[in-house]
């Protein structure tokens, strides 16, 4: 890391046009083994029996954490500015003990 980026904190990032379109998921299936979590992030449509994944994350357990205490404090300030997000948790799930393509470890859901 070059020294003037290290005393003022920001970094030189780079977003294609392609990237910055962003891609919509409304499901994600969270694995994780000892030295990586990964986040499938899916789309699932009404009438289609089968979800796409449109996108897989692999973090460190360290960036993993980073990415929860961040997500967090954002969603934070996103429900001080306009209210609490509506959360039903009676909304149909994936079962806990399925792992997607064949990568072992528990599970979790967002």
């Amino acid at each position: 890391m070059e020294e003037n980026q290290e005393q003022s904190g920001a970094f030189d990032i780079e977003l294609t046009e392609e990237i910055a379109e962003g891609t919509y998921s409304n499901f994600a299936i969270i694995t994780h083994s000892q030295t990586e979590f990964i986040i499938d992030f899916i789309r699932m449509m009404p009438g289609v029996p089968k979800g796409r994944v449109k996108s897989r994350i692999i973090l460190a357990p360290q960036h993993a954490k980073r990415l929860l205490m961040a997500l967090g404090d954002n969603v934070g300030r996103y429900e001080d500015h306009f209210g609490e997000i509506p959360f039903d948790e009676n909304q149909p799930s994936m079962p806990s003990n399925t792992v997607p393509f064949g990568f072992g470890g528990p599970t979790g859901q967002a």
